[in-house]
Parts: structure tokens; C-alpha cells; sequence
């Protein structure tokens, strides 16, 4: 397996609880909470240690909150690098209605960025990987840090022939695959939503879906496309094809890491030179997997694997 790098520019300390009942003005008595540490590369992480695989995790960590975070990665056998250079790490909460199954998703932005911040983290990035490695930068981008940072990093990488994947959001998304994008990244995946958006009108079929994928492969933007599509599984196009691999029909406790249980399953099996409509599979099956899990817990192994044979890849 290839060395596998994940980065976390704007972790959280994830909080997820139960209530009966989510209403306003009275006080609400919620289950004893649990606390993951999160953000997108982290949740990688994790989810690539669950599927018996590893991959150190860098992250961008300050305060009572980040050294909170950092313990319990460390504890829990994670390879951490760390960075501090802003403000107090934020805390996010996940709170579950009994009453309705609704879950309610409260993210706070994170911490100021100074301007001198980005670069030193960029260069201690590019510090920590060699030729040849892969690196997942995964999550959001903090307040004050300027939406080409990604690409910025990613150009970078690229010079250093590292392989990228990339899943964001945002103004960060809409810069890597703007027309001022930079060098590509090997891998850009995102969700429906955000494929909407870029495409600039709903993407209503598979077909639709796969189209806008191979549109953003010829345009230079990223090698490899994903789109994730929910409960109808995701989107892959390359230069060669576009395959599909449905989600499998499982109960839903929990929407909270799928995304990230998806990139962590595939980047694992992308590292060990499996094909790519495999790796759909494993990514859709992990996804599939997390679903099923509580709070802000990732794929189960177990759930996976039994998982797995249900959501072959297809060519679309």
C-alpha cells in the first residue's frame, strides 16, 4: 500500500447526542454526548484505520479543544502530525429527534486563519509527503483562509509527483474546478449539491450526473470525477468511462461521516493499485456502511464487507 497523507485545515471536535423532541424556548435533556474528532481528512483517517488500512493525519490543531482532539487521535493509534497557527479549534454538534428521526447538524466555522498561516502549512505539507504518496485534503477551509489555497497546495504536490484527492466545498470547490483552477488534482469528488451548483442547474439523472463528471475530466479539471448522488450511490469519469455503483438499501440512523467514510474506503483501495470501478465500490459500500452507525461513528468493517457485494460498479 502507498503512504497515504490525509489533511484537516479546519477540524472540529464532533459532539452528537439524542433528545425526545427538538422544540423551541424549553430546555432540552439530551442523552450523554459523545466527542470524535472530526473534519473531513481526519474522518478519512479514521475510516481508512477501520478497514484495517493506515494513513497519517495531518491537522491544523490549537487550543483546549485541539489538544483535546490530539489525545484522542494519538490513543487511539493515529499517526498525527499537527499545526498550530490560529485560534481555539471548533466544536460541531449532531442532535437526533427521537420523537421524528431527524437529525439536526450544527457547524460552527472554525477559527480566523492569519495570513501568514497558509503557506507555512503548505510547505510543512509538502514536507511530509514523498514521491509517489497520496495526499487527501478533505473538509472545509477556515475563516480568513483564501479559497486557492487548496489549488495552491495541490500544484505543489503535483511538482512533487504526489497523487491528490480532493473533497471540499465552497468557495474552495468553485475555485479547483474554476477556469482559473491550476494544476489538477488527481481525484475531485463532491456530493450532489455541490455538483448542482457548479453546474449551475439541478442534474436530475445518473446520466445527467455522468456527464457533468467526463465534462469536468475533459476540461483539465481533476483525472478522476465523483459524484455522489445519496441513496442512488456515486458517479465515477475518467478520460476512459464513467461507472455507477448504487448505494445499498439500508436503514439510515445517521447521515454524519458518509462522505468521508466513502473517500477513506476508496483512497484505501486506490492505494493498493485496485481498479477504479472497484474502488467505486468500496467507497459506495463504506458510505453505504456509515449510514447505518450512530452519531458521528464511520463504517463498521463488519457492515462493510457484508455491504460490499451489493454494490458492484457498472459502466454508465
Amino acid at each position: 500500500m502507498r503512504d497515504i497523507l490525509t489533511v484537516t485545515l479546519n477540524p472540529a471536535l464532533d459532539i452528537s447526542t439524542e433528545v425526545d423532541g427538538v422544540v423551541p424556548g424549553l430546555k432540552l435533556r439530551c442523552d450523554a454526548p459523545r466527542a470524535d474528532p472530526g473534519g473531513g481528512g481526519i474522518n478519512v483517517s479514521r475510516a481508512i484505520r477501520l478497514l484495517g488500512g493506515h494513513a497519517r493525519t495531518f491537522a491544523v490543531l490549537t487550543g483546549a479543544t485541539g489538544a483535546r482532539m490530539a489525545q484522542i487521535l494519538t490513543e487511539t493509534g493515529h499517526h498525527l502530525i499537527t499545526f498550530s497557527g490560529a485560534t481555539e479549534t471548533r466544536q460541531s454538534l449532531a442532535v437526533i429527534d427521537r420523537l421524528t428521526g431527524a437529525q439536526y447538524r450544527f457547524m460552527l466555522p472554525g477559527p480566523d486563519w492569519p495570513e501568514d498561516v497558509a503557506p507555512q502549512v503548505i510547505e510543512r505539507i509538502e514536507h511530509e509527503t514523498q514521491p509517489g504518496s497520496i495526499v487527501v485534503i478533505s473538509g472545509s477551509l477556515p475563516p480568513g483562509c483564501q479559497p486557492e489555497v487548496i489549488s495552491q497546495l495541490v500544484a505543489k504536490l503535483n511538482a512533487r509527483r504526489v497523487e491528490t484527492i480532493v473533497d471540499t466545498s465552497g468557495k474552495a470547490l468553485h475555485h479547483v474546478a474554476g477556469p482559473d483552477h491550476g494544476a489538477p488534482p488527481t481525484v475531485l469528488r463532491m456530493n450532489m449539491t455541490e455538483a448542482d451548483d457548479l453546474a449551475g442547474r439541478p442534474l436530475r439523472s445518473l446520466a445527467e450526473t455522468a456527464d457533468f463528471a467526463s465534462s469536468l475530466v475533459a476540461r483539465g479539471i481533476a483525472t478522476i470525477a465523483i459524484v455522489a448522488r445519496g441513496p442512488e450511490g456515486s458517479v465515477l469519469a475518467t478520460a476512459e468511462g464513467r461507472w455507477h455503483s448504487h448505494a445499498a438499501d439500508v436503514p439510515v440512523r445517521s447521515k454524519v461521516g458518509a462522505g468521508d467514510s466513502f473517500v477513506g474506503a476508496f483512497t484505501l483501495a486506490f492505494s493498493r493499485g485496485m481498479p477504479l470501478p472497484d474502488c467505486l465500490s468500496w467507497g459506495v459500500a463504506s458510505g453505504s456502511a456509515a449510514v447505518m452507525t450512530e452519531g458521528t461513528a464511520l463504517c463498521e468493517p463488519e457492515d462493510f464487507n457484508r455491504l460490499l457485494p451489493l454494490c458492484p460498479a457498472a459502466e454508465i
